[in-house]
């Protein structure tokens, strides 16, 4: 796999502080099928619509994939996993239990009938070469998505941090920097990082 194997589409954004952030989700262009890191937003609430001005494009979220990962199971990050019926979607055990907490996420955008998760208690092989870490902080089972190319580590961040001086900041972003990789994405930034 090449560096641009592994890329951001921007389906929506939220306001923060007066402030439009980009919602991304990330894909990986795997020789055995295409991966899809997080699924954004298929519908809202009028709960989410008002604390969060949520704007979102559900058609640039793409179908064909072999499975799912979800960095962790906040609505914006979870909303389309209702798409993916019958397809593995790969999350950590402690952030599926974490989701049944009042107020963590919308129930059932993560509980639906033919949801088909597959459960990791840690590090875990995905597929030849993408593998998910634990960067518990944002959340308790978060976990970011390392992908192997032949220009480098790409790291997909999730919510490790919203900002760069936020990911700076945190544990869980010195930890994935301490792996070298050559360039970071996160799921609230337009453009990555690169080393």
């Amino acid at each position: 796999m090449q560096l641009d194997d592994v890329r951001a589409i921007q389906y929506g954004d939220v306001l923060v502080e007066d402030e439009r952030w980009p919602n991304c989700i990330h894909v990986i262009d795997h020789p055995e099928g295409r991966i899809l890191v997080d699924t954004g937003m298929i519908d809202s609430t009028p709960e989410l619509d008002a604390e969060w001005g949520i704007r979102f494009d559900a058609s640039k979220i793409p179908r064909d994939v072999v499975c799912v990962i979800n960095t962790h199971l906040h609505f914006d990050h979870c909303g389309g996993n209702r798409l993916f019926v019958g397809t593995p979607i790969h999350v950590q055990r402690i952030e599926r239990v974490a989701a049944r907490e009042p107020d963590f996420t919308i129930p059932e955008w993560v509980e639906f009938e033919g949801a088909t998760y597959v459960e990791h208690e840690g590090e875990a092989e995905i597929a030849n070469g993408v593998r998910v870490l634990p960067t518990p902080g944002h959340t308790p089972g978060h976990q970011s998505v390392l992908v192997d190319t032949d220009d480098g580590l790409v790291v997909l961040a999730g919510d490790v941090g919203y900002t760069w001086k936020q990911f700076d900041a945190s544990d869980s972003g010195q930890l994935l920097l301490s792996l070298q990789p050559r360039r970071i994405w996160l799921a609230h930034q337009a453009a990555p990082r690169d080393f």
